[in-house]
């Protein structure tokens, strides 16, 4: 009786961190599709029964205009009056209080994506944030202060990696992991699991 419980305690946990994943991917899917489809979807519907007397659902027609709308956008902000209408409408949402760091911050955390990879030269272990402890890190740009080399550090907070701290470090202060950028991102995000 015994085997067979742990049989079906092994087998249901191995079940679990297979479905799971799929679950959660499924379930964030879904939640990405409905808040993009109902952005404009519900505007959408409402004219298509304004102009054709009938009463339809398109499921997904919000999200087609949305992606008709930013790359739309794109094309506007790909050309000089475009860029001019850019800088205005940032210079005004920053004088809003409130919106102001809500828009700064999601502002500069699109242009961290924009830039890609590249943003993150490698991963390191730094001692913080104390001596004797050592955290993962990405080495983001190396600056010269008063004839001292300094190396910056983003040291990202788990398991969200887009909260963190970005310290100045001398070399000498600066270990390298061992690991490859994409190696300490999905540890990071795993919270430690993931070890390279």
């Amino acid at each position: 009786m015994e085997k067979v419980i742990n049989h079906l305690k092994s087998r249901f946990v191995t079940g679990l961190f297979v479905v799971v994943p799929v679950g959660v991917t499924i379930f964030v899917l879904k939640f990405l599709f409905s808040f993009a489809d109902g952005l404009l979807g519900s505007y959408l519907d409402r004219l298509l029964i304004a102009v054709t007397n009938h009463d339809y659902y398109f499921p997904g027609l919000g999200m087609i205009t949305g992606a008709v709308v930013v790359y739309l956008t794109g094309l506007l902000a790909a050309n000089v009056m475009g860029k001019r209408l850019l800088r205005w409408w940032d210079a005004l949402l920053a004088r809003i209080p409130l919106v102001k760091s809500i828009y700064t911050s999601s502002k500069q955390l699109t242009q961290v994506f924009q830039e890609g990879k590249s943003s993150y030269r490698r991963a390191v272990f730094v001692e913080w944030p104390r001596k004797g402890v050592r955290a993962v890190g990405f080495v983001t740009a190396e600056v010269e202060r008063e004839g001292e080399r300094l190396v910056v550090v983003y040291v990202p907070t788990m398991p969200n990696p887009t909260s963190g701290f970005a310290l100045f470090f001398r070399e000498d202060e600066v270990y390298e992991s061992g690991m490859t950028v994409e190696d300490a991102v999905k540890f990071v995000v795993s919270g430690g699991v993931v070890v390279p």
